[in-house]
């Protein structure tokens, strides 16, 4: 099966063209050394919605171009915790190698992104491109708190873009 990416456009605003997004996350995944069963989830939300989140999680006011949800939980033998107290009689859980791994989720806001672009990365699509690898290399555990770690990231990130966005 390999590497599965649910995508879902949640709004109406903006038009997102999500078969170019899960490429580009696919081929990042890929080059990141993603192998075997992973999958990822890909939202694209209204305003509203980001607001709520980014509120939530951040504590932070209004809405945001991109959040990531990595999956920290470990799989355990049985299932993943909490839900390995007992799946019932006859069940016979697969082995951990068979387990999909979890990366997380990507929330990305195209108002947000709109509005953002002519000001950072140019177009529409560009900023998208931009926002989508950036929560990626966030569930692979990059991040961006101190200015080394910034600039490892937005290095990664412009490679990542010349290789599988703008060829």
């Amino acid at each position: 099966m390999g590497v599965e990416i649910f995508v879902a456009d949640e709004q109406s605003v903006v038009v997102v063209d999500t078969i170019r997004w899960v490429q580009l996350a696919k081929d990042v995944l890929k080059a990141e050394g993603v192998r075997g069963e992973a999958e990822l989830s890909m939202l694209f939300i209204d305003e509203t919605a980001m607001a709520n989140l980014n509120e939530r999680f951040l504590g932070r006011d209004g809405p945001t171009d991109v959040l990531a949800f990595p999956v920290d939980e470990d799989i355990v033998e049985g299932g993943r915790s909490p839900d390995s107290g007992g799946p019932g009689p006859g069940f016979n859980p697969p082995s951990i190698a068979e387990v999909p791994q979890m990366l997380g989720d990507v929330v990305i806001c195209p108002e947000v992104a709109e509005r953002n672009a002519p000001l950072h990365a140019g177009s529409y699509d560009d900023e998208v491109a931009l926002l989508v690898v950036h929560g990626i290399l966030h569930l692979l555990g990059m991040d961006h708190e101190v200015e080394t770690e910034a600039n490892e990231m937005e290095q990664r990130e412009r490679d990542l873009l010349e290789r599988f966005y703008r060829r």
